[in-house]
């Protein structure tokens, strides 16, 4: 099969399966935008459906055969299967067909700078960082992000200038069909054991993503983190981090109400003085990720205090919600247990009265592999409510329940629903408490209807 490069050129007739996703429907904006003849289907309309018509763009609700007749190559995301409709009549008409994410690589070789942001959890936030700071530069960047981003009401930006930033996801493999000039590395810990068979499985794979770098960029990793220390190699890296012997650390950190304050200093040197709004030290050394790479790519120090400054999280990074009952009501999309750590150990120094988290595991099989350790951190909240288990791409073969996490928990409650759930955390509502709902599936939901019993 021909590359894709050879399909995506201006004139020629692309066709996207769930065009209405978080990163496809940027992808068919920028498509469109380069002079490709773009259509797409999505199983309901929404937003970004609506959005795409009004540039354009042919979106078919439903999968139908007929939607690929006459398209040079079809492009879906990882979650559709051959056994989708559309898919099956691409094949069977002998029509290429293309990854999402092998796309995203061939539209960054066209960026002097591809800025990708991966690693097991962190992504979204830095990524979101390194856009604020890049508009604050007036760079201009092209953005693909896996969540919303206040700042550009959207999920992704369709820029001007020489700089793309991309969310890059090691799921499946699919950063590895990115062009990264720049490859930032967070941290690298067990997850998604779904596709990698081990820990070491995953070292590999953002090993392959650090040596997709040319000689000419940089690879940005964080010292503080084993994993990510060992995907580096002997690629002589830029390092960020708080421990000693980082080319990039925090200098004079001091905390307020659990929001921090501190320099950025280079190779010793002050870069950047950066207030954040948002808290804990995880998002500390998020920051720096970000600065590290604005300051490899010759972005000045004063548009790293602009854009750190404005920053207030992405859409599901600690959103606050509203009040019920004088308790804070905020979402968050933590699903490993490091998040969950990182999240509840920053929300117990915000000063609150107690801290009670909602959380819903996303995926039987995370659940599963990561148990001992998510019974230990949802120890950290002061009242535990947990949401049955959100299956997302998988069918419960394993056994494995919401029940079994609140047995070993003490004052852990259940809850089968949604609804449940709300009503549950407006029974333990109290003036001054900290309400999280938490994971990366609907729980948002619960919030949203606790809210809506205020009303």
């Amino acid at each position: 099969m021909k590359e894709i490069q050879t399909y995506i050129k201006p004139g020629l007739r692309v066709h996207l399966v769930g065009v209405g996703g978080v990163s496809m429907a940027p992808l068919a904006e920028v498509l469109h935008g380069r002079g490709v003849k773009v259509t797409g289907s999505d199983l309901h309309e929404s937003p970004a459906v609506e959005h795409l018509r009004s540039l354009g763009i042919s979106v078919t609700i439903g999968h139908l055969p007929e939607s690929v007749k006459g398209a040079g190559c079809v492009i879906r995301t990882a979650a559709v299967h051959d056994s989708n409709p559309e898919i099956a009549a691409a094949l069977e008409a002998g029509i290429p067909v293309f990854q999402r994410a092998q796309a995203w690589g061939a539209i960054m070789s066209h960026y002097k700078n591809a800025l990708c942001v991966a690693g097991t959890h962190g992504k979204t936030t830095t990524t979101a960082m390194c856009t604020h700071i890049f508009l604050a530069a007036g760079r201009d960047p092209s953005v693909m992000l896996g969540g919303t981003l206040p700042i550009l009401g959207a999920g992704h930006r369709v820029g001007q200038g020489d700089t793309m930033i991309a969310e890059s996801c090691e799921y499946c493999n699919s950063f590895l069909s990115f062009c990264p000039t720049v490859a930032v590395i967070l941290n690298v810990e067990e997850d998604h054991l779904d596709f990698f068979r081990d820990l070491d499985d995953i070292k590999a794979s953002f090993r392959r993503f650090a040596q997709l770098v040319p000689a000419s960029g940089r690879v940005i990793l964080n010292g503080d983190d084993p994993g990510a220390r060992g995907a580096a190699g002997d690629l002589n890296p830029f390092v960020f981090g708080l421990e000693d012997g980082a080319d990039c650390t925090a200098e004079g950190l001091t905390w307020e109400r659990g929001l921090p304050a501190f320099d950025i200093a280079v190779h010793g040197e002050k870069y950047a003085h950066v207030s954040l709004s948002v808290g804990g030290l995880h998002n500390v050394s998020n920051a720096l990720a970000a600065a590290s790479a604005a300051y490899v790519l010759g972005v000045p120090g004063p548009a790293v205090e602009k854009g750190l400054s404005a920053f207030t999280g992405a859409g599901r990074r600690f959103e606050r919600k509203g009040v019920f009952r004088g308790a804070e009501v905020v979402d968050d999309y933590a699903h490993h247990p490091q998040e969950l750590r990182a999240l509840l150990t920053s929300a117990r120094q915000m000063g609150y009265q107690r801290v009670v988290c909602a959380f819903q595991p996303h995926t039987y099989s995370r659940t599963r592999d990561l148990f001992d350790d998510f019974v230990e951190v949802l120890k950290l909240p002061d009242r535990l409510v947990l949401a049955e288990i959100f299956p997302a791409r998988e069918t419960d073969t394993l056994g494995m329940s919401s029940q079994k996490l609140a047995d070993r928990i003490p004052g852990a409650v259940c809850c089968a629903g949604l609804e449940e759930t709300a009503r549950k955390l407006a029974e333990l509502a109290r003036p001054g408490d900290l309400i999280l709902t938490v994971g990366a599936g609907d729980i948002v939901r619960a919030g949203e209807l606790l809210l809506q019993m205020e009303a």
